[in-house]
């Protein structure tokens, strides 16, 4: 079942002479369940896709369609409801409040929602991300690894159609970075997660099922490896 659509996907930053184009005229779909990763030098367009597919930003044209609902149709208001209930975003530097603890950091789209807390959920992936014991522990008293899982446990907490990550080992040691990609696997075969991880290391794009290369804003390679 196709789940993600992005359709003739373009995006233009400045004007005139001074016009860079990010991204140029790119088209795919994904199927529910895949996992894919998305590959290409610093500047190729990689992140700008990710944000556009994520609802972050919004493309100069073309359409991206996730469960078959324009992503785009939607105000900037019913946009930041999608980016909390039905994408999970994971970024290189993890991007967690310092004031708020683990717990607090992981329902943060929950709470933003008010929403009452999924507790049997949120004991799951305190135990799947190794952070039991940590539920109250400020992200100054966390290595780099386990403020990435906690910004992993954010992005899941929500059961979000589909997970972005972009570089999400970008700011870890190799150990941290085989442990996260592991772990974005695992959130893809046992809950059935969609994946769509971005990184410039051909290594860890190996973990993935399905790798596509951008280069200059355009796809250049799209190659399914298992």
């Amino acid at each position: 079942m196709e789940i993600l659509t992005v359709s003739h996907l373009t995006k233009v930053y400045g004007e005139g002479e001074a016009a860079t184009r990010a991204l140029d005229d790119v088209t795919f779909s994904v199927e529910e369940g895949e996992f894919i990763a998305i590959v290409g030098s610093s500047g190729s367009g990689k992140s700008t896709l990710l944000h556009l597919i994520g609802g972050v930003d919004r493309p100069t044209s073309g359409s991206v369609f996730l469960n078959g609902s324009d992503v785009y149709a939607r105000t900037d208001e019913e946009l930041a409801v999608f980016r909390r209930r039905e994408v999970g975003l994971v970024y290189q530097f993890y991007n967690l409040v310092p004031v708020l603890n683990v717990v607090e950091n992981m329902t943060l789209p929950v709470a933003l929602d008010g929403r009452p807390v999924n507790q049997g959920r949120l004991d799951s992936l305190l135990d799947k991300l190794g952070l039991r014991g940590r539920e109250g522990h400020l992200p100054s008293q966390l290595s780099g690894g386990q403020q990435q899982r906690v910004a992993i446990g954010r992005a899941l907490m929500n059961a979000p159609a589909l997970i972005l990550a972009d570089e999400p080992t970008g700011n870890l040691d190799t150990r941290n970075s085989r442990d996260i990609m592991q772990l974005l696997r695992d959130s893809n075969r046992e809950f059935g997660h969609t994946v769509i991880v971005i990184t410039h290391d051909e290594e860890i794009a190996l973990a993935a099922d399905r790798i596509m290369a951008v280069e200059d804003g355009r796809i250049v390679r799209d190659e399914r490896i298992r």
